[in-house]
Parts: C-alpha cells; structure tokens; sequence
C-alpha cells in the first residue's frame, strides 16, 4: 500500500501551454451560397498526434476540420490545429497511451470549438457549436482497431 502511495505521489501533470497551431477557413462557392436556402450538411474529422519534445513533456496536437455542403457545393472547409504542451512524469506506458490520445484532447476541444465557430461566424454563416466529442471513447475505439488489425496481420 505504501508503495501504491509513493507512486502516486510521484505522478506529475501540467499543461504548459496551449496555441493555435495553424488554422484555415475557406468558403470556396460564396457568393453563391449565402443566396439558397441554409441547410448544410456537416462533416466532422478529429485526429491528433503525439510530439514526443523531451523525457516528460509532450506536444498534443488536435486537428479538426469541419466541412459543410449544401446540395453539391461546398459552403465552407474550415481546420483548426489546437495544440497544447503537457508534462506527464511517473506515468507508465499503459498510463501515457490514454493520457496522451484521450485526455489532452479533451482539454484542448473547448479551445478548438471555440476557434471553428469564431472562423464560421466571420465567413457570415451561421454559428456552429460542435458537440462534445468522448476521446475516451475515440481511443478505445482506435486500441481495439489496432489490436484487430495486429491480429489480423499475424494470420497472415
């Protein structure tokens, strides 16, 4: 139980920072498309990456990229690149996986929510308020397709 305890007490966790890292907005049939009817059909692409900067302190990257259509045409592409630097000491591997893919995204999605709708209120659309999104739930997603994906390469 002590030892339990010391280890515990040796687990570190703090965000440095975060930015934008880079972030784009195009409304490429405008103004077309402000003169139909509004109603878009929206599409949402989440990804991230794992910077590894030194021992304990990684650079979280959370790209989102919201594209909305109305019929064929597109209205508007928008990408936000929200990243953060985070310090992770006396995590084990198991630990980091979770933390890294899961746990600093969801920190860093209000940020990146916030920049979307700003970008498309400025494009004069309506505003867009993304929902939460369960990065718990994505990375667990994204453990069990690599672990099918590993099992599947071993058959073969």
């Amino acid at each position: 139980m002590a030892e339990n305890d010391q280890t515990n007490l040796e687990r570190q966790f703090a965000v440095q920072r975060t930015y934008l890292k880079d972030l784009s907005f195009e409304s490429p049939n405008a103004p077309e498309v402000f003169r139909g009817e509004w109603k878009p059909q929206n599409e949402l692409n989440l990804n991230t990456k794992v910077n590894r900067l030194d021992e304990q302190t990684y650079e979280v990257v959370l790209s989102v990229t919201v594209t909305a259509k109305v019929g064929d045409k597109t209205a508007f592409i928008v990408e936000v690149h929200q990243a953060g630097i985070f310090t992770l000491g006396g995590f084990s591997e198991e630990e980091l996986g979770p933390m890294l893919g899961a746990y600093c995204p969801n920190l860093l999605f209000p940020y990146a929510r916030e920049a979307v709708s700003d970008l498309v209120t400025k494009g004069s659309f309506p505003q867009l308020v993304l929902q939460h999104v369960s990065f718990d739930a994505l990375f667990a997603q994204h453990q069990q397709q690599a672990a099918a994906d590993a099992e599947g390469a071993r058959q073969h």
